[in-house]
């Protein structure tokens, strides 16, 4: 009897421990696998949120590589401002002009108002200013007209980049640099708001351009109008995290966009240039920025809906009547 009782509690024992090992991996099996679901829609979510912002990278990697190869096998100098260039400036702009029609439906109005000498365009910098290069790309196609264009400087220590950022001739935009190409009879591009306002405005289309007046002050030096611009639908095409206070503290800091922008949904954009301000002798710099903050508002305003709606903005995209201006 004890022999039976000691092998009875063995066998107990054997299968106590064997049903606590396959409890114990049937719960390690069910946990991978809700690990492995919820990682794959993890990984599928990010890649729907960065997918578009990440191939207009690849875009622009692309395009500069082009440029190299094309400057050595045409053999050219670094003379960007040169007609040597053209043809390879108007098969970048066809590339780009291409998927802004195919993605965004990208439509330009209001070329009329551009002067025939310089000006100064002053326009809402998007999360993405992507439409602000459709613009570019889409005005060199129509009237063969550059138009310099001031960025951020963070933009310049992205490597890669150069050749592109040479050919469309964007500058990190002092104001000596501002007032050489408008004197030179050129278009100039920029944005008050900046990085600033492509990371903390939103749908409502907010201006942040604290008391910035360097631009109006370069207006006045070099006796042009300003001409406002704004792309419709550009905040619901890409949003940013600015709503976190994580981003806002890291840029106050740091002064670059260290989480990126997401989205790239395919809206409708349709970019309206404003009526010009002409040039005053007679106004400050400050009554000049003023205006022109206005002048934006106003034209945001006209062809805006606010708060911007993406089902709207899709919408639109998809429509087949084109919008009244």
């Amino acid at each position: 009897m004890p022999d039976t009782d000691q092998a009875s509690m063995i066998s107990s024992t054997y299968f106590a421990s064997q049903l606590g090992e396959w409890i114990i991996f049937e719960y390690l099996e069910k946990y991978f696998l809700y690990v492995l679901i919820y990682s794959t829609m993890l990984l599928t979510v990010i890649l729907i949120l960065f997918f578009i912002p990440l191939c207009i990278l690849f875009f622009l990697y692309t395009s500069s590589f082009f440029l190299i190869i094309y400057q050595r096998t045409h053999k050219l100098q670094e003379d960007y401002s040169s007609n040597r260039w053209d043809s390879a400036r108007l098969m970048v702009a066809n590339k780009w002009d291409v998927f802004a029609r195919f993605w965004n439906g990208y439509e330009l109005h209001g070329t009329e108002n551009l002067p025939d000498g310089p000006g100064l365009i002053i326009y809402y910098h998007g999360a993405i200013p992507v439409d602000y290069f459709y613009f570019l790309n889409r005005l060199f196609i129509l009237k063969r007209r550059l138009c310099y264009s001031v960025a951020d400087e963070f933009f310049f220590k992205v490597p890669g980049l150069k050749p592109l950022l040479n050919l469309l001739h964007i500058m990190p935009g002092t104001k000596e640099e501002c007032l050489n190409a408008l004197k030179n009879g050129h278009l100039v591009g920029l944005s008050p708001g900046g990085v600033r306002e492509a990371l903390f405005s939103d749908h409502s289309y907010n201006l942040l351009w604290c008391k910035r007046k360097g631009f109006a002050e370069v207006a006045l030096n070099a006796k042009v109008p300003i001409i406002p611009m704004h792309t419709q639908n550009v905040r619901e095409g890409f949003r940013t995290f600015g709503s976190i206070t994580l981003t806002r503290w890291l840029y106050e800091h740091v002064k670059i966009p260290v989480l990126p922008p997401y989205g790239g949904l395919p809206v409708k954009f349709r970019t309206y240039i404003g009526e010009p301000i002409p040039y005053d002798p007679n106004i400050t710099a400050e009554e000049l920025a003023k205006k022109t903050k206005a002048a934006l508002q106003s034209l945001i305003q006209k062809h805006q809906q606010i708060p911007g709606n993406i089902c709207n903005a899709l919408k639109e995209r998809f429509h087949e009547e084109n919008k009244k201006d």
